[in-house]
């Protein structure tokens, strides 16, 4: 029993009697590093029936992870956020990443990060330059995009539960709808489509993510970030979810929000300096973490019924610690797309959208 596997089961035996999906899946949205951690990544696609990749790697480890993945991976460009500088790696760092980015390795989509975290990692009098979404730099880097052909992904906002708790301080961190008013100008100013990640940072208000749609046209969703979409798609109801999957068919696109790193496959203790890096210990449990992410998924798109999810989420515990512990999971309910709609969201939105 481990935080990706509550139940401590074998996750090539849910593969198989999951079987294959109704159609190739595309992921839209994911984070491949490494190398062994690729290979074991590369693993755990071919089992689930991930086909293509959208991944956000970093720069020095793209020419690997390329190797290992072949013409499955597709590349975002991303700052670098390893960087010790964050101001270049968020200012002029990421103008020339983006180039690389896309001469290199063929990336036709960039990246902007704008958690409200981001506000702890750049601050001072000039800090304004690089957080929001229409900041200096960051109009500079979409008119590089724009320049290259390119579109763009985005985080822009995260959990309910993170603003019920760690963002708590409005004064610092902002209010949850505050973070969109700064994207909703850039999206208005630049005309490339936009893919907004983590179901456009609010799967907790289908309401608002309905009428985030209806004002941009060039709006996209990724429902990646497997915990939180968990949790908060499974309080909805399963006629709500496919009516507003039915909707907007074409402009929500499946995504894992996996991130490997070759960390995973070292004992804990060893150093290691990833934020991720203790999830796993050793190939096994690297296994087990990744599959865990498409095994919950694919059981939440296309079962039925409910269950414990399988992953351990901490933001129960974060809100209620009376409540929950550092095991504890959210319930899991299957919504049971029909096949035609799961097709589309699996694969068809993302051929079109992002050229496959």
């Amino acid at each position: 029993m481990t935080p990706a596997n509550r139940y401590g089961i074998d996750y090539r035996e849910v593969a198989r009697r999951l079987g294959p999906p109704v159609t190739p899946i595309i992921d839209a949205h994911l984070h491949v590093n490494g190398t062994d951690a690729a290979r074991i990544f590369r693993e755990v696609a071919a089992l689930f029936g991930v086909v293509r990749v959208h991944t956000q790697t970093r720069l020095d480890h793209a020419e690997r992870v390329a190797e290992i993945l072949g013409g499955m991976a597709r590349f975002v460009a991303i700052p670098q956020f390893s960087e010790a500088d964050r101001k270049h790696a968020f200012g002029k760092g990421y103008l020339d990443a983006i180039r690389i980015f896309h001469r290199d390795f063929g990336a036709r989509m960039l990246k902007f990060w704008n958690a409200p975290r981001l506000r702890e990692l750049i601050t001072g009098p000039d800090a304004e330059d690089y957080l929001p979404f229409d900041a200096p730099w960051r109009v500079k880097q979409a008119e590089l995009a724009m320049e290259l052909g390119m579109m763009f992904q985005c985080h822009v906002a995260d959990p309910d539960t993170w603003f019920a708790t760690r963002y708590k301080d409005a004064s610092v961190y902002g209010t949850k709808r505050s973070a969109y008013e700064s994207l909703e100008r850039m999206v208005r100013r630049f005309p490339a489509p936009w893919l907004v990640a983590h179901m456009g940072g609010w799967p907790e208000d289908l309401r608002f993510l309905d009428d985030l749609l209806a004002r941009h046209p060039n709006i996209h969703l990724d429902a990646s970030a497997t915990k939180w979409i968990v949790r908060e798609i499974s309080k909805h109801t399963r006629d709500e979810v496919g009516a507003f999957l039915s909707k907007w068919r074409g402009r929500v696109l499946f995504g894992s929000d996996i991130v490997t790193t070759d960390e995973h496959v070292m004992p804990s203790g060893a150093g290691k300096a990833h934020p991720m890096g203790e999830l796993a210990d050793s190939p096994e449990a690297a296994f087990d973490l990744y599959a865990s992410r498409y095994a919950a998924l694919r059981l939440l798109w296309e079962g039925s019924g409910e269950m414990e999810s399988p992953i351990a989420d901490p933001d129960l515990a974060m809100v209620d610690p009376s409540r929950h512990g550092s095991m504890s999971a959210p319930p899991l309910r299957g919504m049971a797309l029909p096949d035609e709609l799961r097709a589309e969201f699996y694969s068809g939105a993302a051929r079109r959208l992002l050229g496959e």
